[in-house]
Parts: structure tokens; sequence; C-alpha cells
């Protein structure tokens, strides 16, 4: 996980549309960046549907929400289409922000180990800056964990 006070990675992604979307492009505002494993699982779809929810009070206290998993395109469109999701979903289908970010971890469930992403959540403030780190988040609480702290 990358640490409080460092400039946050830019990077440059397709989003559910196929548009491509950069950190920069949200320069000016709080950016809520978090890092889920799978589009259309029960944890990830809980995590998705609170942001949602939640949205329009994110968007009254100046911050965005954005989601990225190495999921595709069309998987993000779906996702988003199938639960009314209001915020950017981003693709990074080869794993160089997921990498970049520091969530893509050695992951044991039910003693089986394999590599995956770590749902981890990032506040980033208006200027790029990492001001918030949570790794390990609980799907269900982390959007009004993460409305409690902007």
């Amino acid at each position: 996980m990358l640490e409080t006070g460092t400039q946050a990675p830019e990077f440059t992604l397709p989003d559910q549309n196929g548009e491509m979307k950069s950190l920069s492009d949200f320069k000016g505002q709080k950016v809520i960046l978090y890092f889920y494993p799978k589009d259309m699982t029960s944890g990830c779809t809980k995590q998705a549907c609170a942001f949602g929810e939640l949205y329009p009070q994110f968007r009254e206290r100046g911050a965005v929400v954005i989601g990225v998993s190495k999921d595709s395109v069309a998987s993000h469109k779906r996702f988003e289409e199938k639960y009314g999701l209001p915020f950017t979903l981003l693709s990074d289908v080869e794993k160089t922000v997921i990498q970049a970010y520091d969530v893509w971890k050695e992951k044991k469930l039910y003693g089986k180990v394999s590599m995956g992403v770590v749902r981890t959540t990032y506040l980033i403030d208006e200027n790029g800056v990492i001001v918030k780190a949570f790794g390990k988040v609980k799907a269900a609480d982390n959007p009004a964990q993460m409305l409690g702290e902007i």
C-alpha cells in the first residue's frame, strides 16, 4: 500500500464507456480511488452499490469516486448498467495501475494461495496527494467510512 503524504501515481485508463481517463482530469477535486477484485461478485457489488447510493453526498463535498479492477471495459459497462452506478469504473487489464498502487498481493482463501487485488481505498486530495490509505477494507462499510473521511 502506498504511504500517505506521497504523490498519487498518475495514470490513464479506459472507463466503462471506453473513454480514456487520467487522474489529472480530476485535479481540484478530492478523489476516492478504490480497487476491487471483480465485477458482479457479492462483496464488490455491495461496495459499488453503496458508493452509488452515497454518490450525491460525495459530489456535495467536492469528491469523485473511481473504481478500478482488472475487468474489461465491457464487463464494467454491464456492471454499471445492471446496478445503475453513477461513477467512473476504470479497466486495468494489464494491472499497471493496480501494481503502481501496490494492491496486487498474495491472498489466501481456504488455504489456497493466489495473487489478486486486495480491496484498498485511497483518498487523494485536490493536488493529487494521498491523504488516507485503507487496506483490506470491508466492502459494505467502506463507502460510509470514506464519506466520513472527507
